[in-house]
């Protein structure tokens, strides 16, 4: 079955160009020139990732990401023009996974495709891990993918679940940053160790009633981050 991408960018040249080079390698790619005909388009359709221009007409590509994440957790490649760290780092806060600067190589882009598109098959393959994970009012389901406090669902991105599965499937095991960007974004992945801990600040804020007191996921000072079991 042929992967559906989106790719999002107002200038028609580069969707031309990104949408020529995935469809020789058997995706199936739809275009938006604008924020408001992307989220139209996720609204309506299942995408396995999708590619997203900071810099769009009608809404922003953060306020895309932001308004996506209220109801999905397809993975989002945003195209930042601006290497600035802040504006990765912001794209992240918005619930992006990953991030790439343009001018950018057509072959990096696509390598960064396949590699979210295979990290996301991999988070849905959980036979030697425990099908429900709890523990007090948090309740994890590794084959829906979807995470409960109080019954009650918490719309995390997909990092965010393979951070918050991760961690529970080896309770007071204390993962160092770099452990947990390897593992969960890869060891191809570009970006930083700070990428980790926006990450975690953000799961905390949904799923801690005290993030600054957090009862499920602690910092080991100068080490990483567990979860207390």
């Amino acid at each position: 079955m042929a992967r559906k991408v989106l790719v999002v960018d107002d200038e028609k040249l580069i969707v031309k160009g990104i949408r020529f080079s995935l469809e020789q390698d058997g995706m199936d790619v739809d275009c938006a020139y604008d924020g408001q005909e992307a989220l139209d388009l996720i609204q309506k359709n299942e995408y396995d990732v999708v590619l997203l221009d900071v810099m769009l007409p009608v809404l922003t590509g953060f306020e895309v990401c932001q308004q996506v994440r209220e109801f999905s957790d397809v993975p989002i490649i945003m195209l930042t023009a601006k290497g600035d760290d802040m504006d990765k780092i912001l794209g992240l806060e918005y619930g992006a996974d990953d991030y790439i600067t343009k001018p950018f190589n057509i072959l990096e882009v696509k390598a960064r495709i396949k590699a979210i598109i295979r990290r996301s098959n991999a988070g849905h393959s959980h036979d030697e891990n425990p099908k429900l994970l709890t523990y007090d009012v948090l309740k994890v389901d590794c084959d829906s993918r979807r995470a409960y406090i109080d019954e009650k669902e918490v719309n995390l991105t997909a990092k965010e679940f393979d951070l918050l599965e991760l961690l529970m499937v080896h309770p007071n095991k204390v993962y160092s940053r770099e452990e947990l960007l390897n593992t969960v974004w890869g060891y191809d992945y570009p970006g930083d160790v700070r990428t980790v801990d926006v990450h975690i600040r953000r799961l905390r804020e949904k799923i801690e009633n005290k993030p600054s007191d957090p009862k499920y996921i602690h910092t080991k000072w100068g080490v990483g981050y567990y979860f207390q079991k």
